[in-house]
């Protein structure tokens, strides 16, 4: 005996399917934002803190990069871990998160482009 399968109407109910909160997606668009935005901020501070840019140079050969990079990732994870913790049981807006998430980008993005990071450099 044959079963047609595109004929039989299943609901959510009868799969026992729970809805779970959005919240921990939330947490990695939006996490994925602020590392953006910390690659930016970093880079500005390099450029305005000859002490930050000393701290950040973890490779002489690679500069201040290395560091920026490192500490971009290390930022990116204890903000992820931390809204993950804040968020997981609750439903969060995924359009609001990636609106979060994008103007984070765009912050970031524009702050390591190099005329603006120079503007910030001390007159020399």
């Amino acid at each position: 005996m044959t079963t047609n399968i595109a004929t039989e109407s299943i609901s959510l109910e009868d799969l026992d399917v729970q809805d779970k909160p959005s919240g921990p997606v939330a947490a990695a668009i939006i996490a994925g934002g602020f590392g953006a935005f910390a690659l930016g901020l970093f880079t500005i501070l390099a450029e305005v803190s000859g002490s930050f840019n000393t701290l950040v140079t973890l490779n002489a050969g690679v500069g201040s990069l290395s560091g920026k990079a490192v500490f971009t990732v290390i930022t990116w994870l204890v903000v992820w871990a931390g809204l993950h913790v804040a968020l997981r049981a609750k439903s969060f807006d995924a359009t609001k998160a990636t609106l979060i998430a994008l103007v984070l980008i765009a912050v970031g993005v524009v702050a390591t482009i190099p005329p603006i990071f120079t503007m910030f450099a001390p007159a020399e």
